[in-house]
């Protein structure tokens, strides 16, 4: 795994250090996306109207992956705790790394493609998924 990938990996197992309600489970990083499966412990149940982290925020924007806080910060009147939120601090951490390191100025798509695991099937099937898919990366459609 290249430096970029080194970063990637650890901002990806920081996540919980801001998220304390977070588990981090399947995880893959591929030469031109992720993978990985964020349990969120104590949410609410099926049905409910949302699956988010109850008590903490991601670093502010202005902090690097080098500078994560030992201590998870309490959620702030008004403020995003969501699973966006979560993904958004993942990808801001590694976006700075790679505008400070290299020259490569976008990194992300627009979006990135979430699911709700709902059961043990779709879990394993989810989970299968992201372990054999280095497997499959001579047949991707962006190979390089």
């Amino acid at each position: 795994m290249n430096t970029a990938g080194q970063i990637v990996e650890k901002c990806w197992g920081a996540i919980p250090e801001h998220f304390p309600q977070v588990t981090l489970d399947e995880f893959v990083i591929m030469p031109n996306h992720v993978h990985g499966i964020i349990i969120i412990n104590g949410t609410n149940p099926v049905g409910a109207n949302n699956y988010l982290p109850l008590h903490y925020l991601p670093l502010p924007s202005n902090e690097t992956p080098t500078q994560f806080n030992e201590t998870p910060r309490p959620l702030q009147h008004g403020t995003s705790r969501t699973i966006g939120s979560m993904v958004r601090g993942f990808r801001i951490g590694i976006t700075r790394w790679f505008r400070a390191n290299t020259d490569i100025h976008t990194v992300w798509q627009r979006n990135y493609y979430e699911h709700i695991i709902r059961n043990e099937d779709a879990y394993l099937k989810i989970a299968e998924y992201i372990q054999t898919n280095p497997q499959r990366w001579e047949t991707d459609t962006y190979h390089v």
